[in-house]
């Protein structure tokens, strides 16, 4: 027994007679021999059911593969062969997340083309993934520089702009002048890249946007149908974050109360709490509002304008932190109370976000315990609106009778709520709305290693290609690193970006 299991390749006698498994012989044999007669290749047979397992695309670094990436593979390649092996044909193919920012900083970095560095890089990937042994399909094999691949991109990019999923906005963005991108608030840390440590700064952009907010309410509802952990789900909704509240529309106006005469001169906020209206002793912009020069008074500018230069180094998770000491500044304008028809101050303060809600806040020191932390720093006024607590101590922000607010005194919250929604209504100064924490996903494109929008530009005005015209090809350049301007390396080359309008023959810009 004993000798012939000596004569089988991977296989050594011990001394006690047992065979021992040589995996640098018998692993290579078997993986060659599944490559070479594609044995795990997913023909279409209509008479076996069919699973489809897809793992997430790896980013090919210069790094080669990860302890993360085997454990998770190991998982779905059990799932695939379990399958197999109950007689589904089973799907399960391997791609690669080639395009980006990674890849085109290295490329930088070490000074070759991304082209080149990218196709080494998955070489040395596809090599590691094999030797483990995974029973992936390669002859479906995918990378996402490859123009087979993004003309269907660019073509899923057609339908979301066809529907109004895909459209342009100045936006608030993290800004790198060192990377020469847009960085997402989870790569800010302390006001720099999280990959190079540069500084990044805020900045208003014009960028594509992809409308996810559209989907909001199906994405709350299909997690109910989900098979996750419940905290999982939970932190999903908090993500989405579903408000329900009301618009309450701020006319501008004079220290005595008396309204700016411009049909422009007012501001809108989202508030949970309309219910706490008549305790809105003042408001607060985001630094980034399009009001704040309009209000801020000539004694007050230079004061506003160092504010808003130091916000413009936070990102939005540092200026939002809950143990994060809140700062503001005046801009001694005012705003008219809708309910109470009294002058409040306007304030700038950097833990109010342009991006969530309007960018503007009506601030209830009683009832809120963020304005009146606020308004104790600054010597605000703090008025009660909801019998129950002590203001001298804290906030209340429990249920009770109001107090102190007119028509809504006596109510608990849930009445009063739905009693200055009807008043706000019926006097048009709003009305009750829902908002999202949710976020429309910024698309950005400063950079070259990335796939061409299918957008021309006629008469100054975005115009989608003809799907029949895809791919939009990128082309080769020799100069790839960021411009610093927020332009990408391809407005540099002209011969790509003029071109013709083919539907009309008229002069058109990519």
């Amino acid at each position: 027994m004993s000798q012939r299991n000596n004569d089988r390749p991977g296989v050594q006698g011990s001394q006690t007679g047992r065979a021992r498994y040589q995996p640098q012989e018998i692993e290579p044999k078997w993986q060659r021999f599944w490559l070479e007669h594609k044995t795990f290749r997913a023909e279409v047979d209509y008479t076996q059911p069919k699973y489809y397992i897809l793992d997430m695309f790896p980013y090919p670094s210069a790094a080669g593969l990860h302890v993360g990436h085997p454990e998770g593979y190991t998982a779905t390649d059990i799932l695939a062969r379990y399958k197999r092996m109950r007689g589904f044909t089973v799907l399960h193919p391997m791609g690669w997340d080639a395009f980006g920012l990674p890849a085109e900083q290295y490329a930088i970095e070490t000074g070759t083309h991304p082209r080149v560095t990218t196709a080494r890089n998955i070489a040395t990937f596809r090599r590691q993934i094999q030797a483990l042994g995974f029973s992936y399909d390669w002859a479906r094999e995918v990378s996402t520089c490859d123009p087979a691949y993004y003309r269907w991109t660019q073509w899923i990019f057609l339908k979301l702009y066809d529907r109004g999923l895909a459209y342009l906005a100045d936006v608030p963005v993290n800004w790198c002048p060192a990377l020469g991108t847009v960085l997402a608030n989870e790569e800010v840390i302390d006001g720099k890249s999280e990959r190079g440590g540069y500084e990044v700064i805020r900045k208003p952009m014009r960028q594509w946007m992809l409308r996810i907010t559209a989907y909001a309410e199906r994405l709350l509802a299909g997690l109910d149908q989900l098979d996750w952990p419940e905290n999982v789900k939970e932190m999903q909704r908090n993500w989405i974050g579903r408000s329900e509240g009301a618009r309450i529309r701020f006319r501008l106006c004079q220290p005595d109360g008396t309204p700016l005469p411009e049909a422009e001169a007012f501001f809108d906020v989202f508030t949970t709490r309309p219910d706490t209206l008549f305790g809105a002793t003042y408001c607060v912009l985001a630094p980034e509002h399009p009001l704040v020069d309009r209000v801020t008074t000539p004694e007050h500018r230079a004061a506003v304008e160092a504010y808003r230069e130091d916000a413009l180094r936070k990102s939005d998770l540092a200026r939002t932190e809950l143990v994060k000491e809140k700062t503001g500044v005046d801009t001694g304008g005012y705003a008219l109370n809708p309910v109470t028809g009294q002058a409040i101050p306007i304030w700038v303060a950097d833990y109010v976000l342009i991006t969530y809600g309007t960018g503007a806040i009506m601030a209830v020191p009683g009832g809120d315990q963020r304005d009146w932390e606020f308004a104790r720093r600054y010597g605000l006024p703090i008025i009660e609106v909801v019998q129950g607590g002590d203001m001298d101590k804290e906030a209340y922000v429990g249920d009770g009778p109001h107090v102190n607010s007119g028509f809504l005194d006596g109510l608990n919250v849930a009445d009063a709520k739905r009693k200055m929604i009807a008043w706000l209504e019926e006097h048009g100064q709003g009305e009750g709305t829902v908002t999202y924490k949710l976020r429309d996903w910024l698309f950005s494109r400063q950079r070259y290693w990335g796939e061409p929008f299918p957008i021309l530009y006629v008469d100054g005005q975005p115009k989608p290609l003809d799907p029949n015209d895809l791919p939009v090809l990128l082309p080769e350049v020799e100069c790839f690193k960021p411009t610093g301007t927020g332009e990408p390396p391809l407005a540099a080359v002209l011969s790509w970006v003029e071109t013709t309008d083919p539907a009309t023959g008229k002069p058109a810009k990519r």
